[in-house]
């Protein structure tokens, strides 16, 4: 495939240009825009989707500078209620979404990001604005906050398959919860299953949750690299869980949905 999309992944730098926040919980290497581009071509994908990650604080500059010079890019952005005068405009500027995290352990909500109350109150200025939200959730919160979800406006995107926990297996409730949600049509998914897995003993293990995504709703789901793979070492290889994802696909027309016609909707 040589379009496409990467639905998820971060730019970091350089650091004498565009420096990272004081007071950040985290400090990665420069993750650099020539890089990512090559590395987006070597997935053999033409366009990608740009995470603001929370190391910058509220700083958008270098998202919305790579935005205005790469015009095949979006962008994911974390605002806080009253940190900018207005939503309007952020459409144009290459911007599709704001990014929240609402998880069931509060020690991983890192300092930057936005929760999930900010959500609901930027609700209207976003819907306004032509803005869609991602949320950083795992499964085990979707029950409580399902009601709101539904009730939403605009597409709501759950990053990392919700964070599926591979112990609990597929009839999890809290799965079940997001399988719902995504058979009724109230959220989307990334595809990004690595992060889950982590002490797995294989990513065979994520299969099966791949695969009750794919039968509850396989109209709204795409797919995302996370590169630079932050905190994780040794860091996987992108085009191995490109790979992954299509072997656990098995379906040429499925994949294309994922890659290209899913996020032609909603980011383009």
């Amino acid at each position: 495939m040589t379009e496409g999309w990467d639905c998820h992944a971060h730019i970091f730098g350089p650091y004498d240009r565009y420096p990272l926040a004081e007071g950040r919980s985290y400090t990665p290497p420069e993750a650099l825009l020539p890089e990512y581009l090559s590395r987006l071509a070597r997935l053999g994908l033409s366009h990608g989707v740009l995470v603001h990650p929370s190391a910058y604080g509220s700083d958008l500059t270098l998202l919305l500078d790579v935005l205005a010079a790469q015009p095949r890019l979006r962008g994911v952005i974390v605002v806080r209620p009253g940190e900018l005068p207005t939503l309007n405009g952020l459409h144009g500027a290459g911007v599709r979404a704001l990014r929240f995290s609402h998880r069931s352990n509060a020690g991983t909500n890192f300092q930057g990001s936005a929760s999930f109350a900010d959500l609901l109150t930027l609700t209207p200025a976003m819907a306004a604005a032509g803005l869609h939200a991602e949320l950083w959730a795992d499964c085990k919160v979707l029950p409580d906050i399902a009601p709101q979800l539904r009730a939403l406006p605009f597409p709501v995107v759950i990053d990392h398959m919700g964070g599926f926990d591979v112990e609990a297996g597929i009839d999890d409730p809290n799965f079940r919860a997001l399988l719902s949600l995504l058979e009724k049509g109230h959220v989307w998914v990334k595809l990004c299953a690595y992060r889950n897995l982590l002490k797995a003993d294989s990513l065979e293990l994520g299969l099966p949750f791949h695969q009750a995504l794919l039968q509850a709703n396989p109209k709204q789901l795409v797919w995302g690299s996370d590169w630079p793979h932050l905190n994780v070492a040794p860091a996987p290889d992108a085009l191995q869980l490109l790979e992954v994802m299509k072997l656990w696909t098995r379906s040429e027309d499925l994949t294309r949905e994922i890659l290209l016609n899913n996020p032609d909707r909603l980011y383009g």
